[in-house]
């Protein structure tokens, strides 16, 4: 593919164009849409921004990842799976070596991603992911980057995206929540509290809230566990990083 390239669906069903409205709406609403030269600084973003605490602890989970893959020494083969507006693809795309591609169903945020975001190893594809939708392609490394919780039910989700990794791959989950049973419960309130405040209540259909134990029968690591009394105290970073295996 040609620089920075992005790739359409011949298709979009009727379901991912109600997502992306209602998604695009509640992003708006919430002050997450960015202009061209914000999104080309991020991480990095004025203090007095709304969400500036929130991308401080974003940019703290990026290095950590990002110097754990460059500790790998080898050329990588990495897909973002919900990649929005293409930030972390772009980060990626700066390790020695590696070649990214970040995907997301999101047309308007790939589009800006293309624009602001023009490296030669970095491509950006708007589909919903499959496994076939790589035929010959297989990644060392698959990043869901606060993507996590809009796909369910998900063990069969990483059991598909299992299928496209080398012998060695691995999947990569930073900047999400894991809940206990109750957690979960009171956070799915709070989530629906929260849409329909916004005005899109809809939204809160498309937003689950993923359990530990639905990683069970999956080969995973915690690399960063915010409930740690050290990270509690002095991190105080609320997002799991968690690493399975194929």
């Amino acid at each position: 593919m040609s620089t920075c390239s992005q790739t359409l669906p011949e298709k979009r069903s009727a379901s991912y164009v109600a997502f992306e409205q209602l998604y695009l709406g509640v992003r708006q609403q919430e002050q997450r849409i960015y202009t061209d030269e914000q999104l080309r600084r991020l991480p990095d973003i004025t203090p007095s921004h709304r969400h500036a605490g929130e991308w401080e602890i974003r940019k703290r989970s990026a290095a950590r990842l990002l110097n754990y893959l460059r500790g790998k020494r080898r050329p990588l083969h990495i897909l973002e799976i919900g990649c929005g507006n293409g930030w972390l693809s772009a980060m990626l795309a700066g390790i020695a070596g590696a070649n990214v591609t970040g995907m997301d169903i999101n047309q308007v945020e790939l589009q800006q991603a293309a624009r602001v975001f023009k490296q030669d190893n970095l491509q950006f594809v708007a589909d919903d992911f499959a496994p076939g939708r790589f035929p010959g392609i297989q990644f060392d490394v698959v990043v869901f980057a606060a993507s996590l919780q809009y796909f369910s039910p998900l063990g069969d989700m990483l059991q598909q995206v299992q299928q496209c990794l080398t012998a060695d791959g691995e999947i990569h989950i930073v900047d999400t929540m894991f809940y206990t049973p109750e957690q979960a419960a009171d956070a799915q309130k709070r989530t629906v509290e929260h849409f329909t405040s916004q005005g899109y209540p809809a939204m809160a259909a498309y937003y689950f809230h993923h359990r530990l134990q639905d990683l069970e029968g999956f080969n995973y690591r915690i690399l960063f566990h915010p409930a740690q009394l050290i990270n509690k105290l002095f991190r105080k970073h609320p997002f799991y990083w968690i690493c399975i295996n194929r």
